[in-house]
């Protein structure tokens, strides 16, 4: 199980702060793509070049291999403090 937590605009869009998924041996790319497909708030929200990913806090690219344990964070890529 992976935890995926969403920041700011992103967060209000979907309408959520956060899941649980199977989604271990996924790049973030495929997550992306796969979160996508969920509905029209998830495709709205997750435009591919609108958001930036860190997985355990620490900021990854789209070819990151997700872990079981891993926590994934899609936010803007400005936020406000």
């Amino acid at each position: 199980m992976i935890k995926v937590l969403f920041f700011a605009q992103i967060r209000e869009i979907i309408g959520e702060s956060s899941l649980e998924l199977q989604a271990q041996g996924q790049s973030i790319s495929e997550l992306l793509r796969n979160l996508s497909q969920r509905n029209s708030r998830f495709a709205l929200a997750l435009q591919d070049k609108k958001v930036l990913c860190s997985v355990n806090k620490v900021l990854v690219d789209e070819l990151y291999i997700i872990q079981d344990g891993d926590e994934v964070a899609f936010f803007p890529p400005v936020t406000g403090g």
